[in-house]
């Protein structure tokens, strides 16, 4: 495990990305935050399936409608 800044992540991101994918590495922002990058091997199988702004009006209206039957 490798703990560093977000400046240092900033700084040298493909070197930490790259090392995501063998081991974990914590990213420390200022003294509240922490952040774990971790190598993400099985996603939702719509993972990939991005949608536009009208789509998702449309969808939304659609249900909006469904809701209130009009």
């Amino acid at each position: 495990m490798k703990v560093i800044s977000s400046a240092e992540l900033r700084n040298n991101m493909r070197k930490y990305l790259d090392s995501a994918r063998t081991e974990t590495v914590v990213i420390r922002r200022g003294r509240n935050e922490t952040f774990v990058l971790t190598r993400q091997e099985d996603l939702p199988e719509d993972f990939h399936r991005g949608i536009t702004k009208d789509e998702l009006m449309k969808g939304i209206e659609q249900d909006l409608r469904k809701i209130y039957g009009k």
